[in-house]
């Protein structure tokens, strides 16, 4: 009966939380737009951009990531190298902040079970909510219209190492894909500034993070039984 007992012991991490790791942590790095106001460049980080993320890790290989990232997004025609744009000058400021949600997929094995130093590139997909202002350009000049909120694609490419047996350490450019056209005023959603809408109306407006993340693993190993 004590050897049942035992057995059953050994066996009961596997239906709890301590058969998984989990990860917690900070992001800083840096923001840019793409769109219709300002450069075109998809990676020059101007502003800052902060972050916290968490992550469960399921497998070596996935993992269930959650973060709040909030930055500032800016865009200046005067810095494009389009002619059309540094002739019309508009400029804008934005801020933006997120919740994401979504599966962190690893390349190479990344087992934090075995504390053996290990790196891998990944990605990340998912679904993001964001809060932004809603400009409108007037006469050449940038107003907010209201606060509003949308929905955007993120695709994360990253490159992450275990640089203690307790913390990791992580490179990454993240693209976000929204379904908004109005984070640089170049098209409102209030009609009551349709004529003011200009650019290219097929394509939706992006912002990038460039930056690294550290996290903080804790959770159990899995329990291996002596015979």
């Amino acid at each position: 009966m004590k050897k049942i007992f035992n057995l059953l012991l050994c066996f009961l991490p596997l239906f709890t939380l301590q058969a998984q790791i989990h990860e917690i942590g900070v992001f800083l790095g840096g923001s840019n737009f793409v769109g219709d106001v300002g450069k075109t460049t998809y990676i020059a980080p101007e502003k800052p951009a902060l972050g916290i993320l968490y992550k469960w890790n399921k497998s070596p290989r996935h993992s269930y990531r959650f973060s709040y990232t909030q930055a500032r997004l800016t865009g200046n025609d005067s810095d494009s190298k389009e002619s059309s744009r540094k002739n019309r000058g508009y400029s804008f400021k934005n801020n933006i902040k997120e919740i994401s949600a979504g599966l962190e997929f690893n390349f190479f094995d990344f087992d934090l079970h075995d504390s053996d130093p290990k790196i891998t590139p990944y990605i990340f997909s998912g679904i993001n909510y964001f809060r932004y202002d809603a400009l409108h350009i007037e006469n050449g000049q940038t107003q907010k219209d209201k606060s509003a909120n949308s929905f955007a694609i993120p695709i994360i490419l990253g490159i992450k190492s275990n640089i203690s047996p307790n913390f990791i350490l992580a490179a990454e450019v993240g693209a976000r894909y929204t379904f908004a056209d109005d984070l640089d005023g170049s098209f409102p959603k209030n009609d009551a500034y349709a004529n003011n809408r200009f650019g290219n109306f097929n394509n939706n407006d992006w912002y990038v993070f460039t930056g690294v993340t550290l996290t903080y693993t804790f959770g159990n190993k899995p329990c291996y039984c002596a015979e």
